[in-house]
């Protein structure tokens, strides 16, 4: 079913708006309804001549940049996040002509953004890239941060760089178009945020509930942008989660997988005499809170699992794992394998 169509073409009064503090780097986060139609200006503050729109969106929720531009279909999902998409978009930059001085727009889901962000930032060595988030996932987490990234059949988002957007456009209104199962999977990353500071968005407005997250993930890729200490905490729920997406064939979205994850995390930690057990009940209220299952389906296999978690980017030494505790989240090395197998359950 296609979703409705968009309201008129008037930009939001007044929306939020979060900085991600990155010195010349630095770039605006925008949160509210209609929000998209101020792509025309973001494009003008850039300086960019041409653009290449990679949209998984039909073409009248495709906004235009105001300037000479060429729209590539894309698709969310994870079996499209590869090298070889990034190749072919890649090649749909230089066949459009695009230069240093231009820029690209990303305007899908979480997939979507990670892949143009990533071609943005290899094509002529790094080009401007706008993201317009259209998914409740994506404008929670996935869009902001620069971290971009495809999978190979050994794991999740193991190829990738670091490359900044240069404005991300997150409009509320593109949520009416999402599937329930869409909408209720971006409260993953939600419900995990509860356990790195910020705060219990159970019941808040959506757009109240983005822009809380986003200010929690801003404050925290200025302070570390590379991942070398902090930013870890942000993974809060994902080496599981990750896992989960790889053993299932993707059949649990990211959301779900981290709600799972989330769950999960609150069980090891009790395990592990961090937290008592009112913390960790508090992670399954929270996570059932936000309509997400978390339990563990019952047809992957431990062993899968124990490997895949292995392979995972922060375990440079053993299981590792972003805990809470009583100092709050941290990461947490050589977890031992035997409690971990006790946890999932």
């Amino acid at each position: 079913m296609r979703p409705s169509p968009p309201p008129d073409p008037s930009p939001a009064a007044d929306p939020a708006r979060i900085e991600v503090a990155l010195g010349e780097r630095a770039y605006p986060v925008l949160i509210g309804p209609g929000v998209r139609h101020r792509l025309p200006a973001e494009i003008a503050r850039v300086g960019a001549r041409r653009v290449v729109v990679v949209s998984a969106r039909p073409p009248e929720w495709t906004p235009d940049p105001g300037v000479p531009h060429r729209v590539v279909p894309a698709r969310d999902g994870e079996h499209d996040k590869t090298l070889a998409t990034v190749e072919r978009l890649c090649r749909a930059f230089a066949d459009f002509g695009l230069t240093r001085t231009d820029a690209v727009v990303s305007c899908g889901g979480g997939t979507t953004t990670d892949v143009v962000g990533l071609a943005a930032g290899l094509y002529h060595r790094g080009i401007a890239v706008i993201h317009l988030p259209t998914t409740l996932l994506a404008q929670v987490d996935a869009s902001v941060g620069g971290k971009t990234a495809v999978n190979l059949q050994e794991g999740k988002n193991l190829v990738g760089v670091y490359w900044q957007p240069r404005a991300v456009l997150c409009d509320t209104e593109h949520l009416t178009t999402l599937p329930e199962r869409e909408r209720r999977n971006g409260y993953g990353e939600i419900a995990r945020a509860h356990f790195i500071g910020a705060g219990d968005l159970r019941g808040r407005p959506v757009a109240e509930q983005i822009a809380a997250c986003v200010a929690l993930k801003a404050r925290v890729v200025a302070a570390d942008e590379r991942d070398s200490g902090l930013r870890h905490i942000l993974n809060y729920g994902h080496t599981l989660g990750h896992a989960l997406e790889v053993a299932t064939g993707f059949r649990l979205r990211h959301g779900e997988a981290v709600g799972v994850g989330t769950a999960f995390a609150g069980r090891l930690a009790g395990l592990l005499g961090r937290i008592d057990p009112a913390r960790v009940a508090e992670h399954h209220e929270v996570v059932t809170g936000y309509g997400l299952d978390p339990t563990l389906p019952s047809d992957v296999d431990h062993d899968e699992l124990i490997a895949l978690m292995r392979r995972d980017k922060k375990a440079t030494s053993g299981l590792s794992f972003v805990l809470d505790g009583p100092t709050g989240p941290e990461l947490v090395p050589d977890v031992p394998e035997p409690t971990v197998r006790t946890a999932l359950v």
